[in-house]
């Protein structure tokens, strides 16, 4: 496709405007995107407005912190899996209060980009409560008097019924209006954005966006977007996590994994779908108009119960997959929560993470009726209040505190007493729309366990429980794993430790969890990654070596390129196929290919890949900018000696075990430097301290942060 025949006059994939709204003022203005182009769109662009307009040390709650919702290129093209947002600001819950982002699926960022922007960057705060109003370029701010108070659905309602139900309504409950630290922002009724930002809204007194886009994106070449796509799904595209093989033994399938979260099967239905029940059945490779129904995630999360409460699996905009639980629990209703629940991640299966810390103080058993309606109780009230757990702490850190009588030691008596905490034991879910809510309030010394625990375990004294394995708290700087040293040993380890929260990378993981045989995934491994030695098997690793760096380094960088596309990493990248005659082998040039399909721009994968190198290193400059030092002060580049911090357990754990042997994920904390080190090493960052360099910040072109890093002493 030649350049010549575009309109000169059009923007291809981006929508070429970002609009800008100044709440203390009311000022409403647009910019033009083409300086941020270089950051491609979503978390690199977010990224680069938040690096050049907040300065370090910013309370995020400030009326000078920025919210910044960017969408990419991809968004809303016809790409399938394009419609994800990212949501970048200040964090409210770990060390510092960085940079962060939060990432939501739904349909806010699709109608944000048909709207004709690639972002919303929100400043100053509101004298009262309001929200945004967007319908295309006719952008009001409108009072928010007659919902603030309400939780997410009532709000989503309310504003629908008022504008239209045409509009997407991404909104904060009452957790962000009281500015309780962990709160998010939910979308679409149950797509939410964590990380903070509902208390960053909620400190501007915004209680809404509320957006209608009519347009659409300027595709350079619609027939190639349409080709790639049904290439896409014909060979390539696996279920939720790209799993490539089913869950049980089928037919045409020669593999497979009870593990994998393609879960279709014959038997298995969606028993109170409208009219009657659907059956998932075998969805085979291939099959275009069948893949949505590969992911039955209600009975992944929640067990065989959830079948029969099954309405549908749903998704997101431009989703085939659907890892969306659409589900009618009457038992959720009756104990307080919703009878409609649904959401894609963890709220949907809280109860899950309690059980176990729990121990004698519950009777429920994970995968059963019981756990399923205690689960749905939990998730509803709690995107309802638009509360975030912080990739399942909060559940966690509630379970322990009850458990081992923190509580009990801590709350003011009256408080501690105002709870029957004996339905724990007596099954009674009706517990948690007493105590969700009361945390919600932010006003109470139990609302401090909704601060994270940097807060609350300080405080309330219980340092400890950052060294438990049953914590999961990875970092000493607030956040729990995601798929940390349980996936791929070093390569987990060392993503859980680069952000300013949980890092949300699925790269890694979907390979792990693929389904496919372990002689297989290493054949792809030396492929991709240099050598066999980058993957070993679950629970059977050996030491670091330079090929487990390459693997982690490309598990970074697809994922923060996918949201800054924006794509659902949940799905892609595509490293594997579910199609015996590609030789299970995917396709890692398809965002290449859909970019300059869409954008009309030639681009290669390594280019991409060196865009989301970029852009993750502009974060990190961002980070050394505001972060404090063993000195006290702020501004600081030793990420080694103060920010990637791992906590004792993964090291400790496991006493009769040693590191690399069999049976065990037990780290050795010298590895781990040394894989630090080999990963520094992969983006250019300075061997010792893993802060950028110079050098590596002249080879990304990024000659601003350069010039600023150099002036504040933070370059090696």
């Amino acid at each position: 496709m030649a350049d010549a025949k575009l309109d000169a006059s059009k923007s291809y994939g981006w929508a070429g405007k970002i609009l800008r709204v100044n709440l203390s003022t009311g000022s409403i203005t647009t910019q033009s995107t083409d300086p941020y182009k270089a950051y491609i769109g979503g978390m690199g662009l977010a990224n680069k407005i938040m690096y050049d307009e907040v300065p370090a040390g910013t309370d995020p709650l400030a009326p000078e912190n920025k919210v910044v919702f960017a969408v990419g290129p991809l968004t809303a093209s016809g790409t399938p899996l394009a419609g994800r947002t990212t949501i970048a600001s200040l964090s409210t819950f770990s060390t510092d209060h960085l940079i962060v982002d939060a990432h939501c699926g739904g349909m806010i960022g699709a109608k944000i980009k048909l709207a004709g922007w690639d972002a919303i960057v929100l400043e100053g705060k509101a004298a009262s409560p309001v929200y945004l109003y967007v319908d295309n370029d006719d952008v009001q701010i409108k009072s928010a008097d007659a919902v603030w108070g309400m939780g997410t659905r009532a709000t989503t309602e309310a504003l629908c019924r008022k504008e239209g139900t045409d509009f997407c309504v991404a909104t904060i409950g009452p957790a962000g209006e009281n500015l309780l630290p962990y709160a998010c922002i939910m979308n679409s009724r149950n797509h939410s954005a964590g990380a903070g930002v509902g208390a960053v809204l909620g400190s501007k007194n915004l209680k809404a966006l509320v957006v209608r886009g009519t347009g659409s994106v300027n595709v350079a070449d619609p027939e190639k977007v349409a080709e790639l796509s049904d290439y896409m799904l014909r060979e390539v595209i696996g279920s939720n996590n790209n799993h490539v093989v089913p869950s049980t033994q089928q037919e045409w399938a020669e593999y497979y994994d009870k593990g994998s979260r393609w879960t279709a099967r014959k038997g298995l239905y969606w028993a109170l779908a409208e009219g009657e029940p659907i059956e998932t059945g075998e969805p085979k490779p291939g099959e275009i108009n069948t893949v949505g129904y590969r992911c039955m995630k209600t009975t992944k999360d929640d067990g065989p119960e959830a079948e029969k409460y099954t309405i549908k699996m749903d998704g997101c905009h431009g989703c085939p997959i659907h890892c969306y639980s659409d589900m009618r629990v009457p038992a959720s209703k009756e104990h307080g929560g919703y009878e409609i629940t649904g959401n894609t991640c963890v709220p949907n299966f809280p109860f899950k993470y309690m059980i176990p810390i729990l121990g004698d103080k519950t009777t429920v058993k994970d995968n059963t009726e019981e756990s399923l309606v205690w689960n749905q109780v939990m998730g509803s009230i709690m995107d309802d209040l638009g509360m975030w757990c912080n990739y399942a702490q909060l559940y966690k850190d509630i379970a322990h505190c009850y458990a081992t009588g923190v509580f009990e030691r801590v709350l003011p008596a009256e408080e501690y007493s105002r709870f029957d905490w004996t339905k724990f034991a007596t099954n009674d879910p009706s517990l948690m729309a007493e105590l969700l809510p009361f945390i919600a309030r932010n006003d109470s010394e139990l609302s401090y366990v909704a601060h994270g625990p940097i807060v609350w375990c300080e405080r309330w004294n219980d340092m400890d429980w950052f060294n438990t394995t049953a914590s999961c708290l990875i970092s000493p700087r607030g956040w729990p794993v995601h798929h940390a040293h349980e996936c791929f040993g070093q390569v987990g380890l060392l993503y859980n430790v680069l952000f300013n929260r949980d890092d949300m990378i699925h790269s890694a993981v979907n390979f792990q969890g693929c389904g496919l045989p372990i002689e297989l995934k290493k054949q792809i491994a030396a492929e991709l990654w240099g050598g066999e030695d980058a993957v070993d098997p679950d629970k059977n690793y050996t030491p670091m070596n330079e090929h487990k760096a390459n693997f982690a380094w490309w598990s970074v960088v697809t994922d923060v390129l996918h949201d800054s596309l924006t794509l659902c990493n949940w799905v892609w990248p595509m490293a594997m196929s579910p199609s015996k005659s590609r030789d299970y082998r995917g396709d890692l040039d398809l965002e290449a290919k859909f970019f300059t399909a869409v954008t009309g721009q030639e681009v290669t994968t390594e280019e991409l890949y060196q865009a989301g190198a970029k852009i993750m290193t502009l974060q990190r400059a961002n980070t050394a900018r505001g972060m404090v030092g063993a000195d006290g002060k702020m501004g600081c580049n030793d990420f080694r000696g103060v920010h990637d911090l791992v906590t004792e357990w993964p090291f400790t754990k496991q006493p009769d075990k040693q590191p690399f042997t069999e049976g065990t994920d037990k780290m050795e904390k010298e590895d781990f430097q040394t894989a630090l080190t080999m990963l520094y090493r992969c983006f250019g960052w300075d061997e010792k301290l893993g802060c950028p360099t110079a050098e590596c910040l002249d080879a990304y072109d990024m000659p601003d942060v350069k010039a600023e890093l150099d002036e504040l002493g933070l370059l090696p």
